[in-house]
């Protein structure tokens, strides 16, 4: 009850520390300058934990901020490395339809700094999150994004200014805001990584779906406590958070029948956690449910970011350790003492499967009157599935790396990502001469429709299927020389991974993949039909040999037959003018040893 002594003040309100959320009960979320307004509150609020800091800028100019939240007021990044605690960075909104990490990430901190039991949660760790990553998509909201998905009542766009996919953009860093996150992340060089999403695809009971890569190409010590230690913990503290939690990304064999079981997605390092593996640090993809309402959503988020801070609490000393081993390793890659050792280059799956129960709900398979294809209904009556899920894991291809790479100065593209990703590099101070590895590469197709604002030939990985044709390259030895300024990408350090990936042409992101080398597919010289006709006369007088495949290519291949063009090209091609093309020499050179190069 209120005094009615005019003498005494009012006893002022509490403040009301909700997030703009759990104000609206869910039904919205907060614009990129509502959440800005609540994190600087926060951090003035409470100072001593609490930091905001930029990182960059989008392509449409915002600023990119990341909150810090630290025990004791440290904010340095190597301050707080040298005290051997863990850094934890999360990422929200890389796809700005799917919000719920940042809502989610707005209560985690203010029960942090708020709740004596969750500012534990800081004792072994530092909290770094990006409340929003695609602020411009974010900022694009509208009621008509995210067909599929339940709730808010506005959402942002999938992609960035430029109509880019942020998570496909990470090995070739073409866009501002990968480039500033790449910065970011090399000046914390986080312990642990997470990025939160929210699904496509199948229903099922399931609100919290999640992935750490614990394949062949994760170091396996890592990849050993990711196993055992990490992943049935999380589903375990998930579940008993009032949630429910699935280990793995949902992928169905058929989209139009469960009953098919699940399989083995990709994760090749145009994503998020894909480029994780490249950098030797563990990666949680989060997929939080689609059609779960957003309060559920956003609340298991929450706990599946609780339940991770708790145990990275609990073994810091433990993922320090095996980071900094991690990290040795890598670059020992291309190390004479380590001549012969194979580099998988494509982790896939081996078709190997285990029989699981899976909570789906049932569901009708019939042919649609829409699509004219069998089509599936599912209803809401929860059923436990008994499917096959594909759990063998397979390298598909895979390399001995060399001691480094040599790059002519020309091709400042593909020099400009691996400057992008912090790759020590070094350059020639004078033309040289000696030998070297270089593929040869034939049979590129691209596809007829941009991915990604590129022709690119990429791999799997979530939805995407293989895009044109790969073709063939092979590897010769060659004795070339380099110009002066040449750079050499020395793979005697901790982003070798990042080297060979880009640099490879068979890997699933290679620059050779995303058409950064297309130029040495085109034939710059050519000549007239008048002056080809009495080309291939001669070498046919010249060749009996010659004649005869040019006679079998004309029995056995009917379009060749037909074409002029290509049988006067039979002739160009196999001729010193034509094989003076270089058509399909990969510039980029494989080094055995550095010895003899100068280098600055």
């Amino acid at each position: 009850m209120r005094s009615s002594d005019p003498n005494l003040s009012p006893a002022p309100e509490a403040p009301d520390w909700r997030t703009p959320a759990e104000i609206c009960e869910y039904r919205t979320t907060p614009d990129y300058a509502e959440t800005l307004a609540f994190l600087e509150r926060i951090a003035a609020a409470y100072p001593r934990t609490v930091h905001l800091e930029g990182f960059g800028r989008t392509g449409e100019g915002r600023y990119l901020k990341v909150v810090v939240v630290s025990r004791d007021g440290e904010f340095d990044p190597a301050s707080i490395h040298a005290s051997g605690r863990v850094i934890l960075l999360v990422q929200n909104a890389i796809h700005a339809g799917e919000m719920d990490g940042k809502d989610a990430c707005l209560a985690l901190l203010r029960d942090i700094v708020r709740k004596p039991e969750a500012s534990r949660l800081l004792d072994r760790v530092v909290l770094v999150f990006i409340p929003v990553y695609n602020i411009d998509g974010h900022e694009r909201r509208s009621p008509y994004h995210r067909i599929n998905q339940r709730g808010p009542e506005r959402a942002g766009w999938r992609a960035n200014g430029t109509n880019l996919n942020l998570n496909r953009d990470y090995l070739k860093a073409e866009a501002p805001e990968t480039r500033a996150s790449l910065r970011l992340f090399h000046r914390w060089l986080p312990d642990f990584f997470v990025d939160n999403h929210v699904t496509d695809g199948a229903d099922f009971q399931y609100d919290v779906t999640f992935a750490i890569d614990d394949t062949p190409d994760v170091f396996p010590a890592t990849a050993d406590w990711i196993r055992s230690a990490i992943t049935p913990e999380l589903v375990r503290r998930v579940d008993l958070a009032g949630h429910s939690a699935f280990p793995a990304p949902v992928f169905l064999k058929d989209d139009t029948d469960p009953a098919r079981g699940l399989v083995f997605n990709e994760n090749p390092p145009r994503f998020s956690t894909g480029q994780m593996i490249l950098e030797n640090r563990p990666g949680l993809l989060v997929e939080l449910h689609m059609l779960k309402e957003y309060r559920r959503r956003v609340t298991g988020n929450y706990a599946i970011l609780r339940a991770l801070l708790e145990l990275l609490n609990r073994d810091a000393d433990r993922l320090v350790s095996l980071n900094q081993e991690a990290d040795r390793a890598a670059a020992t890659l291309g190390a004479s003492g380590r001549a012969g050792s194979e580099f998988p280059l494509v982790v896939a799956g081996s078709g190997e499967t285990t029989t699981m129960h899976f909570l789906g709900y049932a569901y009708e398979r019939a042919r649609s009157e829409v699509s004219g294809t069998i089509g599936i209904r599912y209803g809401t009556e929860p059923q436990t599935w008994t499917i096959p899920v594909e759990t063998g894991v397979s390298i598909a291809a895979s390399i001995v790396p060399p001691a480094g790479y040599i790059i002519p100065p020309p091709w400042t593209r593909v020099i400009d990502v691996l400057e992008a990703h912090g790759v020590s590099l070094r350059r020639t101070t004078a033309e040289w001469t000696g030998p070297v590895e270089r593929y040869r590469c034939s049979g590129m197709v691209r596809p007829n429709l941009p991915f990604e604002g590129r022709y690119p030939i990429l791999r799997g990985g979530n939805v995407e299927r293989e895009m044109g044709h790969f073709g063939e390259c092979h590897r010769v030895l060659e004795t070339l020389t380099f110009p002066t300024g040449s750079v050499v990408a020395p793979l005697a350090q901790r982003l070798s991974k990042v080297i060979i990936h880009w640099l490879e042409p068979a890997a699933p992101d290679s620059a050779l993949r995303w058409g950064f080398f297309d130029p040495i597919f085109e034939q710059k010289e050519s000549g007239e039909a008048y002056v080809l006709e009495s080309l291939g006369r001669e070498e046919m007088h010249r060749s009996p040999e010659l004649r005869a495949e040019f006679e079998r290519r004309l029995s056995s291949d009917p379009s060749f037959a037909a074409s002029p063009t290509r049988r006067l090209a039979f002739f160009y091609d196999r001729s010193p003018w034509g094989l003076a093309n270089r058509v399909g020499e990969y510039p980029v050179g494989r080094l055995r040893s550095l010895d003899g190069i100068p280098l600055t």
